[in-house]
């Protein structure tokens, strides 16, 4: 039988799945994909908050809805998204390791030479659903500081666990880790 928690986001109600990441720890499964109510809401809360930037970046893959929709509502026309795969069409490749929570092994971001002409001396704001280890923007970060890019700043639609603790991000709610009963710890 499958548990939830529930949790409001900028006024919005939505059951998160409780999913087992270990024999200690389970986590509230937050996937924006496909909740087109949430991602409108959730990037127009995010801008209100944002510090002046040029540009979004986002690691693949799901803070791309979001980043696509800060872009739309902000009036910009462009957007980097930080690949999780080498495509064909990348030339100059800039890469980094990143370990996140919901992955088992070791994954790799890349942009490539045009996207980091699109930061160079630019402020970049970097954007995801969910900031929990840290891991994931740690390593975009490290991607627009090797571009040449200034980090405006880290916004994220939830921050999970100690990651609320941190005050280098911006956020619209907290969210708890999970015991394996799925209660919050």
């Amino acid at each position: 039988m499958d548990s939830f928690y529930r949790i409001n986001i900028a006024g919005l109600e939505r059951d998160l799945q409780i999913c087992k990441v270990s024999d200690r720890l389970s986590i509230a499964a937050f996937v924006l994909f496909g909740d087109v109510e949430l991602t409108v809401t959730a990037a127009r809360e995010l801008l209100k908050m944002a510090p002046p930037h040029d540009i979004l970046i986002t690691a693949e893959a799901k803070g791309i809805p979001l980043v696509h929709e800060m872009a739309r509502q902000s009036g910009r026309n462009e957007y980097i998204v930080a690949r999780k795969g080498v495509k064909l069409y990348m030339k100059d490749v800039f890469s980094v390791e990143v370990q996140s929570i919901t992955t088992v092994k070791r994954q790799s971001l890349h942009i490539d030479a045009t996207e980091a002409n699109l930061m160079k001396g630019r402020n970049v704001l970097i954007v995801d659903d969910v900031i929990s280890t840290g891991e994931s923007v740690r390593a975009v970060e490290l991607l627009v500081k090797e571009a040449g890019g200034i980090v405006a700043g880290r916004m994220a639609i939830l921050a999970e666990g100690d990651a609320k603790f941190r005050e280098d991000i911006l956020f619209l709610q907290q969210l708890p880790l999970m015991n394996p009963d799925g209660s919050p710890m």
